[in-house]
């Protein structure tokens, strides 16, 4: 139990400061200044999405160099939550950082994005409208229950009747690789806007991200630096709350913002709240006994395998979006 507790109690408290998050951020701060030096480079450029994030990621960034040389853009697309917009430009402003606004839909347009997707839609809905709202979720309550990892397409009609239908593999495929365009189209836009300024292209991603693969290669993955990918998103809360991340961003619920039915990431992928999540994630990256983990956490040692089993699951299922591409091995 000591190990257990050691590295879990500063993850059990949501958004509020944790010991040690002003060391921490020098840490990464100093770790930034680093990289922009070794790579010669002059300053950073960040995608604010209006998540919690993001927005830690520009905090950091700005300590490191300043508001003049960090330049943040807003991408947003048709089926993005107008407060991610309104939340990003507010935390611009809070950093005293420039921002663009660059709508991305004319670009997925042209690229078939919503056509494609809404073909897979309408082969299991054949009155679906682009008009009515969508989503893919996981099933909920992991721990209450076993389920198998099979999405499951939700749609909200014109009267707000809502359907579902669970996803074969080849209409899931679809829906991703047409929806994971979004965020490819923006590392594009990111790097056209880095690289004209000789910035790099700071990441967003976290910890609990990395570890199941929540993240698209080449996409929100495609980046210079990842500064915040060694912590748990419960400690991307507390180390925001320390630096002062606005608090509309801090009480957002987390969300890919990529789909018009608004699903959270708890909902979309993680099947459990997040604070639990990460946790239980700790203790089965540190390979602490099940029945450790169950006794910290007021859990049965059943609710924690059945946990483990799903990360075990997730992460040899994405292991290929976290690895560069490999090369035949030298001739002998």
């Amino acid at each position: 139990m000591p190990e257990l507790r050691g590295g879990l109690l500063r993850l059990r408290d949501g958004g509020r400061p944790a010991p040690g998050a002003g060391r921490e951020a020098e840490r990464i701060i100093a770790f930034i200044r680093e990289y922009a030096r070794a790579t010669r480079r002059d300053g950073a450029i960040i995608g604010l999405s209006g998540g919690i994030d993001s927005a830690l990621a520009a905090e950091l960034c700005v300590r490191a160099f300043g508001p003049d040389r960090v330049h943040s853009l807003l991408l947003p697309e048709r089926d993005s939550n107008p407060v991610s917009e309104e939340f990003g430009l507010k935390q611009a402003r809070k950093l005293g950082i420039t921002s663009e606004k660059i709508d991305i839909t004319p670009v997925l347009e042209a690229l078939g994005t919503y056509d494609k997707r809404d073909a897979v839609v309408r082969a299991i809905f054949p009155d679906y409208v682009p008009a009515w709202k969508m989503k893919i979720s996981l099933p909920p309550d992991l721990l209450h229950k076993d389920a198998y990892n099979v999405f499951t397409l939700s749609v909200t009609d014109d009267r707000g009747e809502v359907r579902t239908a669970r996803l074969d593999k080849a209409s899931l495929n679809g829906i991703v690789a047409a929806t994971n365009t979004k965020q490819r189209t923006r590392m594009v836009e990111l790097y056209l806007a880095a690289e004209s300024r000789n910035y790099f292209v700071c990441g967003t991603t976290n910890r609990t991200e990395n570890l199941q693969g929540f993240f698209v290669k080449y996409g929100d993955g495609g980046v210079d630096i990842e500064p915040i990918a060694h912590l748990f998103k419960t400690q991307v809360f507390q180390l925001s709350a320390h630096l002062g991340v606005i608090e509309e961003i801090i009480r957002r619920k987390p969300s890919p913002d990529t789909y018009s039915f608004t699903v959270s990431d708890e909902e979309f992928f993680y099947r459990m709240p997040i604070p639990t999540l990460d946790l239980l994630l700790y203790g089965w990256e540190n390979k602490v006994p099940a029945d450790a983990v169950a006794a910290g956490m007021g859990l049965t040692e059943d609710q924690v395998k059945r946990a483990f089993r799903d990360f075990a699951a997730k992460f040899s299922g994405t292991e290929h979006v976290r690895q560069y591409p490999p090369t035949p091995p030298d001739a002998k």
